[in-house]
């Protein structure tokens, strides 16, 4: 029995795809096990052309038999089969794929499809396997041939014996190395848990031997091990069922037995898309953020199936960043695959169906901010964050897609409002979006700096997250109106006439003295037209804000940046009354009044003081 070799490109593919094509050995099974699904499918298409051929579903099914013992793998099939030519060319020529020049033949109907758009998908066999032989008879013949092959060295074809149509693949399994455990593609539980993964979805039932245990008969407390035949696979796909079959609880056990999460989702998205690319899809909206969401082993994505078959278990491209959170899957015939079926190629298809998933997304946040604002205040609880991020990243990129969505803390609500709830209740004479940064609402409400603003009964929006701020500068206006900070220089608002003090320019002296003691801590000190009943409070000119040095240098990068600060003193208060008069007649006493203002707006605003100690003393001295 003469040996043939490989065709030389062929031999090459072979040892590529051995040792570098495919980053997983577990997908060998996913791949013999689509060939066998699509040898199945070739006899329903001659069905449909062949009047005297009757299809009948229960005659066709996959089996798995593993044999520990003689460390080998079996997958048979009932389908069409294939003769010594067929072999020769399909295994032969490596790359020459039956299935595809098939397909090509005869176009898809009743929702059936080949799946194999390679003929390489079988070599991934030698990954586990020392020798793979195929014995295989085809429909309609008498005749069954072996194929046989250890590899990269070449094949065997000779006739052989076989009752059946259909086709085995026997893999003899490799020996264990100190480095490789080839045992788990012999152990049953290893062998379900691949086929549930990879294949669950295939249409034709997929059986294995299971190994189950009962009551041993005439033996008390004894038990004996039994083999049940079971079909593995559930065959029929979720999201190929129609949407008026399926429950609330029907999507939120798929939801769980994808282990896509603990907590039951929030919403669901069902998409059967038939239009310039098809495509199913099942997406999740999560209740309650993973514990590793916000961290850099996070991993968004979506499944990837292509007609059934999980070809990515993490398709980042087919979520922008800021919708991550989303769970579920999408299943496509129309993709382009390339030669291991685990990546994919950059195309169209797959940019058309990202960005309508990421529309129907979009869709299904606003519908619940509209209709069912528990609902979604409950899911902004856990990825508001998000979406500032999304708004902040790319320079501000995808803020149209996301300012609706954003909801902020409002003084006059006290409440979770949106912006267009803010600038629908604007009066006439407000110039701006008005907010305050901080830690907490606690703390913005105590802050000096809003007593004017809220004396004219303007609205403030309090921003609490750290990349609050940032995404509100990203944005710039919403519907014309643009946001102002309670600590910038010039609010728009004009103080009332009997909260008007003396002209700043007469006290001009004074304000220059404390910028004097202070040296460059600010930029300049000056009346403020902002304090009402507080003596002193801080604010920023330019675009960096006071808040927003303190994020950065709280990153670990540790940004040495800092805020263009002004100490504004409170003409109004008594605390001013003392200034004036130590500036006239004790300018030590000067220097310690300012040292303490200063100190004290630093407080106020959350910002360390330089030197604690000489802080405390200076109180002591004032209380002396």
């Amino acid at each position: 029995m003469a040996k043939k070799e490989f065709q030389a490109e062929s031999k090459r593919l072979l040892e590529m795809m051995i040792n570098s094509i495919y980053t997983q050995r577990e997908i060998f099974l996913r791949e013999l096990i689509s060939n066998a699904s699509d040898a199945i499918d070739k006899i329903y298409y001659k069905a449909l052309t062949d009047d005297n051929l009757v299809f009948n579903r229960e005659d066709y099914f996959i089996k798995i038999t593993a044999d520990k013992d003689s460390r080998t793998l079996t997958i048979s099939d009932t389908g069409i089969g294939m003769t010594e030519e067929d072999l020769e060319n399909n295994l032969g020529i490596i790359a020459k794929s039956g299935s595809l020049a098939f397909k090509k033949e005869n176009e898809a109907k009743d929702g059936h499809n080949i799946i194999g758009q390679f003929g390489v998908g079988f070599y991934s066999a030698f990954m586990v396997a020392d020798v793979v032989t195929v014995i295989s008879k085809p429909f309609g013949s008498d005749q069954a041939f072996k194929w046989e092959s250890e590899g990269a060295d070449g094949y065997t074809i000779v006739p052989f014996e076989k009752t059946t149509p259909g086709t085995d693949i026997i893999l003899k399994i490799k020996e264990n190395t100190e480095e490789d455990q080839y045992d788990e593609f012999l152990e049953e539980y290893r062998l379900r848990a691949i086929i549930k993964k990879y294949s669950d979805f295939i249409r034709y039932p997929i059986k294995m031997d299971v190994t189950g245990q009962r009551p041993k008969e005439g033996a008390e407390n004894e038990f004996e091990e039994y083999k049940e035949e079971q079909t593995i696979n559930s065959m029929v796909p979720i999201w190929r069922k129609n949407k008026s079959e399926l429950t609330v609880e029907d999507y939120e056990n798929f939801y769980h037995e994808k282990r896509y999460g603990f907590d039951k989702p929030l919403k669901h998205i069902h998409i059967s898309a038939d239009g310039a690319v098809v495509y199913n899809a099942i997406l999740f909206i999560p209740e309650n953020t993973p514990f590793d969401y916000y961290t850099k082993e996070y991993e968004k994505g979506l499944e990837l199936y292509s007609n059934g078959v999980l070809i990515m278990e993490k398709c980042g491209d087919l979520l922008p960043d800021y919708f991550g959170f989303v769970k579920g899957m999408v299943d496509s015939e129309d993709l382009s695959l390339n030669i291991s079926r685990e990546l994919l190629q950059h195309d169209r298809q797959l940019t058309l169906i990202a960005r309508n998933i990421k529309n129907k997304i979009k869709g299904q946040l606003q519908s619940m901010l509209k209709d069912e604002r528990e609902q979604y205040e409950k899911f902004y609880d856990s990825f508001g964050r998000q979406l500032k991020y999304g708004v902040y990243n790319d320079y501000g990129t995808h803020k149209e897609d996301l300012q609706d969505l954003l909801m902020f803390y409002s003084s006059k609500e006290k409440k979770l409002v949106t912006l267009d709830e803010y600038v629908s209740r604007m009066p006439e004479d407000q110039k701006y979006i008005y907010y305050a940064s901080g830690e907490s609402i606690e703390r913005i409400e105590k802050l000096p700096q809003t007593e004017l603003v809220a004396d004219k009964g303007f609205e403030i929006l309090y921003l609490t997250d750290d990349i609050d701020e940032f995404a509100i500068k990203m944005i710039l206006n919403y519907k014309e109106k643009e946001f102002k900070s309670v600590s910038s220089g010039d609010l728009g608002i004009e103080p009332d006439e009997k909260d008007k003090e003396a002209d700043e320019s007469s006290n001009k002296e004074l304000f220059e003295a404390m910028q004097g003691v202070l040296g460059g801590k600010v930029k300049s000190v000056k009346a403020s037209k902002r304090l009402k009943s507080h003596p002193v409070c801080l604010s920023s000119e330019g675009e960096l804000s006071i808040e927003m040095e303190k994020i950065l240098k709280s990153m670990p990068s540790g940004q040495d940046v800092q805020a263009d600060k002004v100490l504004e003193i409170n003409m109004n208060h008594e605390v001013f009354q003392s200034l004036k008069a130590a500036h006239e007649n004790d300018k030590e006493k000067l220097s310690l009044y300012t040292n303490l203002l200063y100190n004290q707006a630093l407080l106020i605003e959350g910002l360390p003081v330089q030197d604690p100690v000489e802080f405390t003393n200076s109180i002591c001295k004032i209380m002396v």
